[in-house]
């Protein structure tokens, strides 16, 4: 009986610490992905995050954040919206309030509706394609607008603003336009500007 308890702690001792290097690893890892960075390394910093995203559940809490964030960041300057998206999105979920990532998302997503726009713009003889380009337009809008809306009560830019308005407009939303200044107001009570990864 002791030997099988002491052989158990031994087994579960040396599974803390294989977890606890490896976590070490990743952190190390992290800290050369934020070098590269730094050091404007495009390949080296694609590489790096690569490798530690299947990873990057051992990365302390904060530094996951700010992880995904420049993972976002990475994809996003390397032409790949659609593989930035989802982590602006987990950051966003887990650090509402930082309104840099909603302005990233906004500005992804006003994209996806101007693609979208130019389909509409092309289908306009096509009723049947017409008809579900205008809700394909509408929801692309309705996603980048509270994006738009958070980056904008935070960080005020008139480009943005009127951005907004004509996104309002475009969906005919009279009633989201009339609100807009109050909506405002509101959204830039509580605003991050910086992600703390440690």
């Amino acid at each position: 009986m002791l030997k099988k308890t002491f052989l158990l702690n031994l087994i579960f001792f040396i599974s803390l610490a294989a977890y606890s290097q490896s976590a070490d690893a990743v952190y190390n890892k992290y800290l050369d992905f934020n070098l590269a960075r730094l050091q404007g390394e495009k390949d080296t910093v694609l590489k790096l995050g690569e490798e530690i995203i299947p990873n990057a559940d051992k990365l302390p809490e904060k530094a996951r954040i700010s992880f995904y964030f420049s993972v976002g960041k990475m994809y996003e300057d390397n032409n790949q919206p659609d593989k930035a998206m989802p982590y602006y999105e987990k950051v966003a979920t887990a650090v509402p309030d930082y309104y840099v990532v909603h302005r990233a998302l906004g500005y992804l997503y006003l994209d996806d509706a101007k693609a979208i726009e130019k389909k509409l713009n092309e289908a306009s003889n096509d009723k049947a394609a017409n008809e579900q380009l205008t809700v394909a337009y509408e929801n692309a809008v309705k996603k980048a607008l509270p994006h738009l809306e958070k980056a904008q009560a935070c960080d005020p830019s008139g480009e943005t603003l009127s951005i907004i308005k004509t996104l309002y407009n475009d969906i005919n939303d009279k009633k989201g336009l009339k609100k807009l200044s109050k909506k405002l107001k509101s959204l830039s009570q509580d605003c991050v500007d910086i992600l703390e990864d440690h």
